[in-house]
Parts: C-alpha cells; sequence; structure tokens
C-alpha cells in the first residue's frame, strides 16, 4: 500500500507541533522554576543573524498549515505573529493543530500532481509531491529542531528524546 498525501502531512505536522508544545511546556516550567524572565527566553536566539524562539514556532505553523492550504486549497487561518507569551504561543499552536485536523484525507486527492508556487525566494514552480518532501517537510524540521536548540542552548533540560516525542 502506498502512503498518501495525508499521511505525510497532517499527522506528521500535527505530531511535530505537539513535540514543539512540551518542548515549550519545559521551557515554561524551567522559567517558573528558576525565576527567570520568559521574554528573554522566548526572544533569545542561536545567532544573531536567526529568528528568535518566539518566530521559530510561527514558522514551524505557518510551514504546516500554509503547506496543507498549498496542497489542498483548503483556506488556513491568517495568524498575526505578535505572540509575546507562552501562552500565546501554545494558543497559536492549538489553532494551528485544529485548522491541520479540520482537513480530511480525501481533500489531498490529486495533490501530489498540483502545481505549488510560492510568492517568494525565487523557487521554481514545484508539484505538489516534490514541493512537501524537499521544502515543506524540510522546512518544518528545520524550525522545530532550532526551536529545541535554542531552548537546549538557553539551560532548559531538553534532548533527543524530547524532540523525537512519545513513540506511535
Amino acid at each position: 500500500m502506498a502512503i498518501s498525501m495525508y499521511q505525510l502531512t497532517v499527522p506528521a505536522f500535527v505530531r511535530g507541533l505537539t513535540v514543539l508544545a512540551d518542548l515549550l511546556k519545559k521551557a515554561e516550567a524551567h522559567v517558573e522554576q528558576h525565576g527567570s524572565v520568559p521574554d528573554a527566553l522566548i526572544s533569545a536566539r542561536l545567532a544573531d543573524d536567526m529568528l528568535p524562539l518566539s518566530a521559530q514556532v510561527q514558522r514551524a505553523s505557518d510551514t504546516s498549515k500554509m503547506s496543507v492550504e498549498r496542497l489542498t486549497g483548503v483556506a488556513a487561518p491568517k495568524f498575526e505573529d505578535n505572540e509575546t507569551s507562552f501562552d500565546q504561543l501554545q494558543q497559536r499552536i492549538a489553532n494551528t493543530i485544529a485548522y491541520l485536523e479540520s482537513v480530511n484525507a480525501e481533500q489531498f486527492d490529486g495533490s501530489e500532481t498540483r502545481t505549488v508556487k510560492l510568492n517568494f525566494g525565487g523557487f521554481p514552480d514545484f508539484t505538489g509531491e516534490s514541493y512537501l518532501l524537499t521544502f515543506a517537510l524540510p522546512n518544518f524540521y528545520f524550525h522545530i529542531a532550532t526551536a529545541h536548540d535554542i531552548l537546549r542552548n538557553q539551560g532548559i533540560a531538553v534532548g533527543k528524546r524530547d524532540y523525537l516525542g512519545p513513540y506511535a
């Protein structure tokens, strides 16, 4: 049996966003336990030319929901990218997951051959399959991994098992 575009997107994105939400819970617990300033962690970066933690969460959210929109045509919700607290970041993740779970497998029918055009970065047109496998999934996991790495760099006790999340 072949794996479907739906299986490669919605469950993978929901799982990754759930892992990200769990990482943020650990970060918030660390802040509370150590009396740290939440804003400092939420605005932390790995390098000066990289986006902060808040933007990593926003990009993971955007990548997942816009990938599903591009592949299915089901309009994704728009968010303002103005989250400044753990609660707001968690709400964004929850809202993204709600959208993803509202899209069913049948809405992905034919998406592997659908033409996907990006309005930024000078990328070529993709087929749905090449877009998902060479751009969307790598981009999504880049932002999840970078959020993990920011937290680890800031002294949060997270490791590979936290990044991988619970096993099925």
